[in-house]
């Protein structure tokens, strides 16, 4: 396992609770669109056992042209050890990240895809979108939706409707709002559905796509192959 040892460039204040950290891109470190990573600070690895409360496992939100690694994330006022830490670092301290892994990268299928989100999970899926912008070969079209009751909806220069891309964005504050749009989704049989967000968020929506006929196979989770297994059979035979 290689690890990475690199500094953070610029800290943004994208909401009252929610930051993204930009950091220097290391030497031979690579990724793709829908990864995530390591990231963890100095003396996690100083004992005989890693200090899992100085690891946490985060999604990149940028893309390598951006010369930056991107890690947005919520810090509340009451909150873990871990982003206690992260919330009083500055540009210029020092962070590691290793074992970086996409489970979600834009399949190019000819389908429609639908990018299925809560909060900071967004976070997961801007690379996507500018994957897609760039080169959409292989996808009929992008259908965003988020769910954020804080209303401090995230990345909007990115989440941007287009028609001239066909690219739809569409960002809501209650639970029963995204829900009416998610069984609206489910109506074309043939599209992909990507979720991210906690795992009773995932559970809801696996649930819903499910009971309206969505196949297994359809939906996408940033999960290993092992965990996808305990979210999907409970629903399989719906």
């Amino acid at each position: 396992m290689h690890i990475y040892w690199t500094k953070i460039n610029q800290i943004i204040d994208e909401s009252p609770e929610v930051k993204t950290y930009l950091l220097n891109l290391p030497e031979g470190f690579t990724w793709q669109e829908g990864s995530h990573t390591h990231f963890a600070f100095e003396g996690f690895n100083a004992g005989d056992k890693p200090n899992r409360g100085l690891i946490r496992h985060m999604s990149i939100c940028t893309l390598p042209h951006e010369n930056s690694i991107g890690i947005t994330t919520r810090i509340k006022d009451q909150c873990s050890e871990f982003k206690s830490i992260l919330r009083n670092m500055k540009p210029g301290d020092e962070v590691a990240i290793f074992k970086t892994h996409s489970n979600v990268p834009l399949k190019r299928e000819g389908k429609n895809v639908y990018l299925l989100s809560s909060g900071v999970g967004l976070a997961t899926f801007r690379p996507l979108v500018l994957e897609y912008v760039s080169n959409a070969e292989g996808v009929r079209s992008i259908h965003s939706l988020n769910v954020d009751s804080s209303k401090h909806y995230l990345f909007q220069d990115v989440f941007t409707t287009s028609t001239d891309t066909n690219f739809t964005v569409q960002f809501v504050d209650s639970r029963a709002e995204y829900y009416e749009a998610v069984k609206g989704f489910a109506d074309d049989a043939g599209g992909l559905f990507y979720i991210v967000g906690s795992d009773d968020f995932l559970k809801e929506n696996i649930e819903l796509l499910r009971t309206q006929g969505v196949a297994r196979e359809q939906i996408v989770l940033d999960k290993r192959e092992q965990s996808i297994a305990e979210f999907l059979p409970a629903v399989q035979n719906v």
